[in-house]
């Protein structure tokens, strides 16, 4: 009876930890949507485009589990992933393209920042840009 009891407690023990780590979870999603509608703050969404314009330099951002943001001049462009969990803060982006522009064909690979070691690629849905109305 006391195996039992202990397996009980146990298995409790694990639901209840694993529970309070999707809250965590949870929490630092809506923490990451709530950063990305800060920056889109007073700005309309235009129609969504396969490329943006020149190639993203020191000017974009990645939003953890959210999307990667890039600004150019007064427009705000946010790529949104298939897999939102490839996108992780702690990791380099490499991307390989393929002309002029940045396409959402592109190659991106995610690579662990202190290792060097090959976490993912990800795959980013269309661009859609934000500007400000007039």
């Amino acid at each position: 009876m006391n195996i039992l009891k202990t397996l009980i407690v146990s298995v409790l023990v694990v639901a209840a930890s694993t529970a309070g780590a999707a809250d965590k979870k949870t929490t630092r999603q809506q923490k990451n949507e709530a950063i990305l509608a800060k920056m889109l703050e007073g700005r309309v969404a235009g129609e969504p485009m396969t490329c943006i314009p020149g190639f993203p330099t020191s000017d974009s951002q990645v939003i953890e589990g959210v999307a990667m943001v890039y600004r150019f001049g007064d427009t705000i462009y946010v790529a949104k992933p298939k897999d939102p969990q490839m996108l992780r803060r702690d990791d380099v982006m490499i991307i390989n393209r393929f002309g002029g522009q940045f396409c959402n064909t592109d190659v991106i690979r995610t690579v662990d920042r202190m290792s060097g070691f090959l976490t993912g690629v990800v795959f980013l849905e269309q661009f859609v840009p934000y500007r400000k109305p007039n």
